[in-house]
């Protein structure tokens, strides 16, 4: 007989072992399962949602016989954009990946995760242990041949859903901003909280903290200075901790929402997925609303405190404030800071640059006790004339701190960028409707930026000189309160040297020259 007459038998053999978890197939044993419910806001009705699956859930694995309740895993008022903030549902996958996990049951692949790439990643580490997961809604087992292409295609669509619920909510913010409404983090902004009628109103007792900051920064103390004092004092931050961090007090000394404004949009979400947020640097729109809501903070006060921010971070001062009298002496010679010593158990001040030897400038180095009786007889002087020195303030801040004319100005230019800025849009729009000479459209459109470049440098430099002459009106009106209210002392007043000392020269014959904030120059 030939080779080709015999017949093939081909025998199949029976598969005893599951080839996940390599336990007889035929063996009659429980499989372990586990349940996850989440819902992503914490309003009433998806609170509603989430016990209802719970119940479900525990009830519907308990009742079944060829299944052993191995836990009730949940997440409640977490987004599913991403897993890595998810404790019960990381919690549910390393037992799974322990061995105390046969099947998971959980209603939908977007109670899941709404990020295919989390799903699927997840659920192929499951399957790669032999663990299964069952999406109710969708019936869909993960170990079925058809499960990945399914969980795909409805992961993906899960995850357009987020999209489309992200760009919804950006979209409600931003109209909310363009409409001028002002909402505070009110839990951890100092200050203020939510009124009856929806807008921040002033917290009296938090005010006071607030203005104590702006004051204390203006007498000359550093951030980390009135951190420190803040703590000590056992007054609780906006967050409600015992210690103050030095950025706190420059976040609150540069927020723009203590005089009443609001600048929104300052930040924005870069991925719905990460929820990763920038700064924005004119990404996005910003809006700009003035008058917003109440002031704790007078403007001009916040104007000076911004001008006195810049110009500490000019002179590169260092970050806290070992004496009163730091940053505010100099050498009349060569204009150089005088910086502490102590010689023979007493500090003393000298010119930073004649102790270096870089000039040879001939002032003297002045112990800490001259320079306090110094101020004394400088401060009693200005007192003993005060209604004379009161009349030059008034008049220095009426012939050279007015700004009607900036105002003006200000006004003109604004009005001439509204008008360059509708032309810009215009020739867009144009250029768009029809077919016109692009080269033509080109040049005239960057005739109109560099009009809108122009302006805009007008603008911020008159804005800037404002605020140089509004800080400057502070000042004097500050000094005038002070000359008022204010009798002769007996001796030295940080507090008093603090508010009214802008700087002082020391002369090559040991005399000295107190330029006070606001006021004339007078001998000390």
């Amino acid at each position: 007989m030939s080779e080709a007459a015999v017949s093939k038998v081909i025998t199949t053999i029976p598969a005893t072992l599951n080839r996940f978890t390599a336990t007889p197939i035929r063996a009659a044993i429980k499989r372990r399962v586990a349940a996850y419910a989440r819902v992503s806001t914490d309003d009433e009705e998806q609170q509603s949602s989430y016990e209802n699956q719970v119940s479900h859930y525990t009830q519907y694995i308990k009742e079944h016989e060829g299944w052993l309740f191995a836990g009730m895993y949940t997440d409640e008022g977490i987004s599913g954009t991403e897993t890595k903030h998810r404790d019960g549902f990381n919690a549910m996958i390393r037992a799974a990946m322990a061995g105390d996990i046969d099947l998971i049951i959980t209603k939908s692949v977007s109670r899941f995760a709404r990020n295919t790439v989390d799903t699927l990643t997840t659920v192929r580490k499951l399957k790669a242990i032999g663990v299964e997961v069952y999406f109710e809604k969708e019936q869909i087992y993960t170990l079925d041949s058809k499960g990945e292409l399914v969980i795909t295609i409805m992961s993906s669509l899960a995850q357009e859903e987020s999209r489309s619920i992200s760009e919804n909510v950006t979209w409600g913010m931003r109209k909310r901003f363009a409409d001028g409404k002002v909402s505070l983090p009110y839990k951890r902004f100092l200050g203020y909280r939510k009124g009856s009628d929806g807008r921040p109103e002033i917290v009296p007792e938090e005010a006071e903290t607030v203005r104590l900051i702006y004051r204390m920064f203006m007498e000359g103390k550093a951030p980390s200075y009135i951190a420190r004092y803040l703590s000590v004092r056992d007054i609780p931050s906006p967050g409600g901790k015992e210690i103050w961090r030095p950025e706190t007090v420059k976040s609150i000394l540069t927020n723009e929402k203590y005089k009443g404004d609001a600048l929104l949009q300052k930040t924005f979400r870069t991925d719905f997925l990460t929820k990763k947020s920038k700064i924005n640097e004119g990404e996005v729109a910003q809006y700009y609303i003035s008058n917003s809501h109440p002031a704790i903070i007078d403007p001009s006060m916040y104007d000076a405190v911004q001008i006195e921010m810049d110009k500490r971070a000019h002179q590169g001062r260092r970050n806290y404030t070992p004496h009163a009298f730091s940053g505010k002496i100099y050498c009349s010679e060569c204009g150089g800071l005088y910086g502490s010593d102590v010689c023979h158990n007493q500090v003393v001040w000298r010119c930073n640059n004649r102790h270096r030897k870089t000039t040879q400038c001939r002032t003297p180095a002045i112990r800490n006790s001259i320079m306090e009786d110094a101020f004394v007889m400088a401060i009693n002087r200005a007192i003993e004339q005060k209604d004379a020195i009161i009349s030059i303030c008034e008049t220095v801040m009426t012939e050279r701190c007015d700004t009607t004319e900036i105002d003006t100005e200000l006004a003109s230019l604004r009005a001439k960028l509204d008008a360059i800025t509708a032309l810009m849009k215009d020739s867009i729009s144009n250029n768009a409707r029809t077919a016109i000479d692009q080269d033509e459209y080109k040049h005239l459109f960057s005739e109109y930026e560099t009009q809108s470049t122009s302006i805009q440098t007008s603008i911020s430099s008159l804005e800037a000189r404002k605020t140089a002459l509004t800080a400057k009106r502070n000042n004097i009106q500050n000094y005038i309160a002070i000359l008022r209210s204010q009798d002769r002392i007996a001796g030295f007043s940080e507090t008093l040297w603090l508010n009214c000392v802008e700087r002082v020269w020391i002369n090559p014959d040991g005399t000295m020259k107190f330029d006070f904030k606001g006021g004339p120059s007078i001998e000390g």
